[in-house]
């Protein structure tokens, strides 16, 4: 089930209603990377499938969340429900170059797209996916484009058998949640399936308004034709979702000195009522003055229509798989990201007193600050409480999406002299684009959560404002705007086979050639004063200058893949595969200026041993991946002018190696532990940088933000009581140590949580309550990566990141039928 794969006989090989009876025979089938569907135990490649009594059981707070249950993926669950980040076998990017489809298709078919795609931004968990099969490795580039690994969410498909589920969550944090599924037959051979979620939550850091609004619907119908089916599904989606971002945690000035009585650890968060109405002021090409109201509560606002078509069919042997999906949609993006560390409030009212006193004249006594829109009037003492105030950058964006793809594939067995081959090809193509609007400026605000705005206001010796360095809580309008459009095309021919030499031993191949044609547009934007002389506020703010930057590109990729697998029993089996990974530069690069166009390679080498027996199994894979080139460069803030558009170019090489453990064990009929480890050693290599940086100190490094060890253990106590059934569950996490900079000066600190839940099952009921993190244990992630990616926190130890969540529950009762 890929953007350019094989689901040929998937809804005939795992029924859907099978599926959900949980049978281990069915349960351990799988179709994503593999020309046909395939026992787990039988292919040549890691891959792990949740089923939803898996998921049930993880009962996890997003995708992501359940995501970092997989080894061999890193996650960093805490910016809220959707668009987390996640890191695949140590794999130096935040996405870790993983790709989600739905039923084998991409719902956007890059990687990335401008706030609306990122990871699994437009991918929500409910109850009508059937499963996720996550493909890490192996022959992910053979069956998607730029993919070091799939996420593949496999959609519940109707049968002859009606069944349905409804479901309704509440949480300690203001969340309720209800989720229904309804699938059956229609006739004899015509099968239906639809369902979806309505969510509305307060939030894990409540930001005054609700974190998390909206919903989603998919539905499909399946008809059985006389060789093979054909299926057309539909999928809407409104939904809003508020991002988390990193808090200060300790004062800069003395680090020993927590934030935690301004800002709490757990639940504190910068998202504030006080950024519900902000204006956002900038010039467009012509010269004329252009304003935006945005509100914070809006998040991430997603809005998309998606409809797809699935066709498969048997020739005498051939056979045939097509699919062809579209996606239209709109998406709002809302954010108050963090910029630089607190400081003292004198200390950053005396930088700004020259230029006040230029400004508004000699008169100018002194600064102070005062709640934002008083016009001074309503004093602020920083130092009746911790003596810092601080700046963050309000970051909207607006973005209009499509995306066409269509796949088309054979697959025949073929027998020979020496056992038999099983090839498959296909042509996969996609038509797709977007537009771009982006305005980020800078806010000064107090330091605690949902903090109040606040002026900087020039007073004379008596008492008079004179003018004011903010203006309504805005310390910088618009300090980086951008503007564009572009369009792709791309096509891709795939081929791929799978010889059965000897019983026991497999050997398979596959190559992937991809073309791309990108054409677009970019604004270039200058520096203006749009000259209010009450304020120094918008001096300094950018401005299309009237020019129409001309954009397009046409670059390539070749994939390929070689593995070999031989099972010494129906038990005990080794595998190994050298792949290649190229992954373009995006459609990006011709919709905004100064981009650093390099194309990323990536070798990549695993072995592994596998073991099944019964309800027992052990999986282990060693992998090495080799990048060269690899593109670090990235977008630092500017302190000074507030821009978040220039790029630091780092170019050069990064590998990892490591371990990833999978297994599981039922030593009685009530008891399972599951669980997975990964080790890796990520590390930087010869790094260049044309801007002056020194890079001979990264060499070597740990690469930002990675763990070289990272894992879970999911022990489960399930007794059968006669009409009930209980089940006590638990979930102990560990992320090791990670550095939020090249340099490796300033160190995130490992943490470990404890999560537990119970349920009990009386006929169709079931009633299940989960706890997260019952320890209230601190950990953080992310770093503050605006500013400290160079140049570190200043500190030994992280003082600023995204924290981990605190202690939370949720109930969940539900029906099936």
């Amino acid at each position: 089930m890929l953007s350019s794969t094989a689901i040929a006989q998937t809804d005939g090989a795992v029924p859907a209603a099978d599926s959900a009876a949980g049978d281990d025979a069915q349960t351990d089938i799988i179709v994503t990377g593999s020309a046909r569907a395939q026992r787990r135990f039988d292919v040549s490649y890691a891959i792990n499938s949740l089923s939803q009594d898996d998921v049930q059981k993880i009962a996890p707070k997003s995708f992501a969340d359940l995501l970092g249950t997989v080894p061999g993926i890193q996650v960093e669950a805490t910016g809220g429900e959707v668009q987390n980040i996640t890191r695949v076998r140590g794999i130096p990017t935040d996405r870790g170059y993983l790709i989600f489809q739905q039923d084998g298709l991409p719902l956007y078919h890059e990687i990335d797209g401008v706030f609306f795609n990122s990871g699994e931004g437009m991918n929500r968990y409910d109850l009508m996916t059937e499963r996720v099969e996550i493909v890490r490795g192996g022959p992910a580039p053979i069956y998607a484009s730029s993919a070091a690994a799939i996420a593949n969410n496999i959609t519940v498909t109707g049968g002859s058998e009606p069944r349905g589920k409804a479901q309704v969550t509440i949480g300690d944090t203001g969340l309720y949640r209800l989720d229904v599924m309804q699938s059956g037959p229609i006739d004899d051979r015509t099968y239906y399936a639809v369902g979806g979620f309505l969510r509305q939550h307060d939030g894990y850091r409540d930001g005054g308004f609700p974190s998390d609004k909206g919903g989603q619907i998919r539905a499909n119908i399946k008809r059985d034709l006389e060789n093979g089916s054909i299926k057309i599904s539909a999928e809407y989606v409104n939904d809003h979702n508020i991002f988390y971002l990193p808090i200060p945690i300790a004062d800069p000035r003395n680090p020993q000195v927590s934030l935690n009585p301004y800002i709490d650890y757990h639940t504190g968060t910068l998202n504030s009522p006080s950024l519900r109405n902000v204006n956002i002021k900038y010039r467009d090409g012509a010269g004329a003055l252009q304003s935006m109201n945005r509100d914070l509560a809006d998040g991430r606002h997603m809005r998309f229509f998606n409809a797809a078509l699935n066709y498969q069919g048997d020739f005498d042997g051939w056979q045939v798989a097509a699919k062809l999906g579209g996606t239209k949609g709109k998406s709002s993006f809302d954010a108050f990201y963090s910029t630089t560390n607190p400081v003292d409030g004198n200390t950053f009212a005396s930088g700004y007193l020259t230029a006040a006193r230029t400004a508004f004249g000699p008169n100018v006594a002194r600064l102070g600050y005062a709640l934002a829109g008083t016009n001074g009037a309503i004093a602020y003492d920083p130092y009746s409480a911790s003596g810092l105030i601080m700046s963050g950058q309000y970051r909207a964006s607006e973005s209009k999406f499509y995306s066409v793809q269509g796949d088309l594939s054979v697959t025949r067995k073929f027998e020979t002299g020496i056992g038999s081959h099983d090839v498959k090809v296909g042509v996969y193509s996609a038509f797709y684009g977007n537009t771009l609007l982006q305005a980020y400026q800078d806010m000064l605000i107090e330091v605690r959560s949902r903090p109040r705005t606040l002026d900087l206001a020039a007073y004379s010796a008596t008492g008079a404002v004179l003018g004011s360095v903010t203006q309504n809580g805005v310390l910088r309008y618009t300090t980086t705007l951008n503007q564009g459009e572009g369009d792709a095309q791309m096509i891709a021919f795939y081929a791929n086979d799978t010889w059965d030499v000897t019983r026991g031993l497999r050997i398979d191949a596959g190559v992937r050639t991809e073309r791309y044609s990108y054409k677009g547009f970019a604004l270039p934007t200058t520096q203006v004063d749009l000259g209010d002389p009450t304020t120094l506020a918008d001096n300094t703010t950018r401005a299309f200058s009237g020019q129409i930057l001309d954009q397009r590109l046409k670059p390539k990729a070749t994939n390929w893949t070689v593995g070999a697998n031989y099972d010494l029993n129906g038990n005990l089996g080794i595998y190994g595969r050298i792949s290649n990974l190229e992954v373009p530069p995006q459609l990006s690069v011709v919709t905004g200026i100064g981009a650093t166009i390099v194309k990323t390679r990536a070798r990549q080498y695993e072995a592994g041993l596998k073991a099944s027996f019964g309800p027992h199994y052990l999986y282990a894979t060693g992998f090495y991946t080799k990048f060269d080139p690899f593109n670090a460069s990235f977008a630092a803030f500017n302190p000074v002018t507030g821009r978040n558009d220039q790029v630091l170019p780092f170019i050069g090489e990064a590998s990892v190696k490591g371990v990833e453990v999978d297994g599981r064990i039922a030593p009685t009929r009530w008891f399972t532990l599951d669980g997975s480890v990964t080790w890796q050693n990520p590390k930087y290599a010869n790094l260049q940088n044309n801007s002056g940086a020194d890079p001979s100190s990264v060499n070597g490094n740990q690469i930002i933000r990675e763990a070289k060890f990272f894992g879970n253990v999911r022990p489960s106590f399930d007794f059968d009581l006669g009409e009930q059934k209980l089940s006590v569950f638990g979930r102990f996490e560990w992320v090791g140590r990670r550095y939020v900079d090249l340099f490796n000066r300033t160190a995130m600190p490992g943490y470990q949580t404890l999560g537990a839940g119970a349920s009990i099952d009386w006929g169709a009921w079931r009633l299940q309550v989960v706890g997260d993190n019952l320890t209230n244990a601190k950990g953080l992630t992310e770093g503050n990566t605006r500013t400290d990616q160079f140049a570190g926190q200043g500190t030994s130890e992280a003082i600023y990141g995204r924290p981990l969540f605190g202690r939370n529950f949720r109930f969940i009762l539900s029906r099936s039928w």
